[in-house]
């Protein structure tokens, strides 16, 4: 199919060096922005884990009402901890710069239509990674949470109590994957629907998969998430959903066929 003569490259041939140059000024910028990024929540790492900590602690004063702690078991521990709680807030917040630096990089060599074509996908995917990151920390979090606190056990005659004594460090890589398994898994719409766009699948595949595709979601939701069916369910009913999403977005995407074809 000839392409439209208004269809263009808005970008003028230059010398391989000078597109070195411009990546090393773009990889610049993304590394200072992370640098910056990282000290100023290394600077709040203490209130970013209290953040990150929340559900956890209200979950304890709810249901002891006495105050509850978390320790360290090594000298270096609480401050890792806090270099995680930093790295991860700069990857967070400097997103935004890196993305804009990356697409700057690679726009000028796209069709106007493929710039047409890509850009909702790039501005719908923070939001769903940010969906699936607030639906892990606000609703499945508290839920098992007090599910794993429930097998704490008060002393009897004779018996010793078991009580929970979190450690900071595996609280927070255990926050931290959640977050990161739920926010990329919200990327599903945005990868099937690009797949469709560019002919990789096509609408009626994704619903003749579809069965394949349920249990496919609870087998990923149980391998990502901890071992408890909260979790599991929380994120692969969502997942379902946004497969359905996806057929549908995929079905308004997906390449028309010729009527002029013979």
């Amino acid at each position: 199919m000839p392409r439209d003569p208004e269809d263009t490259i808005d970008d003028k041939p230059m010398p391989l060096i000078e597109h070195l140059m411009e990546l090393r000024t773009r990889l610049m910028w993304s590394i200072g922005a992370f640098i910056i990024a990282f000290a100023i929540c290394y600077y709040f790492s203490r209130q970013i884990y209290g953040f990150l900590a929340a559900p956890l602690a209200d979950i304890l004063a709810s249901q002891s009402g006495q105050e509850r702690r978390m320790i360290f078991t090594a000298l270096y521990e609480a401050f890792f901890t806090y270099l995680k709680v930093a790295f991860f807030g700069a990857v967070f917040f400097s997103f935004p710069m890196w993305a804009t630096q990356l697409w700057l990089f690679i726009a000028p060599g796209l069709y106007r239509s493929e710039k047409k074509a890509i850009m909702p996908f790039l501005v719908a995917s923070p939001f769903l990674f940010i969906a699936g990151a607030a639906l892990a920390y606000y609703f499945i979090f508290p839920l098992a949470w007090k599910f794993f606190i429930s097998f704490e056990t008060p002393a009897d005659a004779g018996t010793v109590a078991i009580q929970l004594e979190a450690k900071v460090s595996e609280y927070l890589s255990l926050v931290m994957h959640m977050i990161l398994a739920f926010g990329i898994a919200f990327q599903l719409p945005v990868l099937l629907t690009l797949m469709a766009k560019v002919g990789i699948v096509s609408v009626d595949g994704l619903k003749r998969g579809r069965r394949y595709a349920i249990v496919g979601m609870f087998v990923v939701a149980a391998i990502i998430t901890p071992p408890d069916v909260i979790s599991q369910i929380g994120l692969a009913l969502p997942l379902i959903l946004l497969y359905e999403i996806s057929i549908l977005a995929a079905g308004w995407v997906a390449p028309k066929p010729d009527k002029d074809a013979t």
